[in-house]
């Protein structure tokens, strides 16, 4: 089986250093595993890697989609799978570096989509006028087990699970429960963490730097393009909180306490959630000395054969 390296985090942690320094130690190529990191001029929210931290490895699926577009786990997939194939045949080393955990599990897993609707618009226009409540409850009517595991205020999946359902005859949960759910490369799972305390300062610190890069600047340049907080694009952290702050309804300090909030809340999730997905092993990061937890990881890495 191919062998894949993949690393999770929350955001500040030093994924992104890790990933170029196993890069250049294992003859590597980078995939971006983060689904906003995909639009183009959405840079610093998405803590985007510059030109100059890739330190001359090669990055894959970043910058690929207009904002305007939508972009689908179905899509990632398909293109993850390619980009890993494509590595390997020159003799390199993939290695995805994200946290879109969906994301990433659908791209390794023998996950199946059914083919997307041409019109994505088409469902939402036909639902416009449930809010997010009443669509969550129609899901529920029909596919318990979707409902119980899509957010209620996640629209976008909500709409995927119904039209799963409307369009096949099929609930999303019985066509996941006919796949294997098996691994089709060899991979090796490693979660860059911190203790609590520390990962919530190094979050909040993280979004304050964000601030002091031009955050505002960049989000309000979408708002006055016409983009509004229904795009896929701005239903990211650190953009969709904006939005009711250009309408006067919060502060500055209120919107960027938002942001450090959600990206806390963000963090969390994504431990249960990768904890329960894979075969997880943790790193504790080392903040004075990150050169070591890289030797750490690579050690590892080389005792199992990557």
């Amino acid at each position: 089986m191919q062998k894949v390296i993949v690393i999770v985090g929350p955001t500040g942690v030093g994924k992104t250093k890790m990933g170029i320094a196993l890069a250049q130690r294992l003859h590597g190529e980078i995939i971006s595993g983060d689904s906003m990191q995909v639009y183009q001029g959405m840079n610093i929210g998405t803590a985007k890697v510059t030109k100059e931290q890739m330190q001359g490895v090669k990055h894959h699926l970043i910058d690929i989609k207009s904002p305007q577009e939508s972009y689908s786990v179905a899509q990632f997939q398909e293109e993850t799978r390619k980009k890993i194939d494509e590595i390997a045949s020159l003799g390199h080393l993939p290695l995805i570096v994200g946290g879109t955990g969906l994301y990433i599990k659908a791209a390794l897993y023998d996950y199946h989509f059914e083919q997307e609707v041409v019109d994505h618009t088409f469902f939402e226009k036909k639902y416009a006028l449930y809010t997010d409540e009443q669509l969550h409850q129609y899901l529920a009517t029909f596919d318990l087990d979707s409902a119980k595991n899509i957010h209620c205020h996640n629209r976008r999946r909500v709409l995927r699970a119904i039209e799963i359902y409307e369009k096949t005859g099929k609930t999303k949960s019985e066509a996941l429960e006919k796949q294997k759910h098996e691994l089709m490369y060899d991979v090796a799972m490693i979660g860059l963490t911190l203790p609590r305390d520390e990962l919530y300062q190094r979050i909040n610190e993280r979004v304050d730097q964000m601030v002091d890069d031009g955050l505002e600047k960049e989000v309000m340049y979408f708002i006055e393009q016409g983009y509004d907080a229904s795009y896929q694009s701005m239903k990211a952290i650190g953009y969709k909180e904006w939005f009711d702050y250009k309408h006067q309804k919060q502060s500055l300090e209120e919107t960027i306490a938002l942001i450090k909030q959600h990206s806390r809340q963000y963090a969390r999730r994504q431990y249960t959630w990768f904890n329960h997905q894979f075969d997880m092993k943790w790193y504790q990061v080392s903040l004075t000395d990150f050169d070591q937890t890289i030797d750490e990881v690579y050690q590892d890495l080389k005792l199992r054969g990557f």
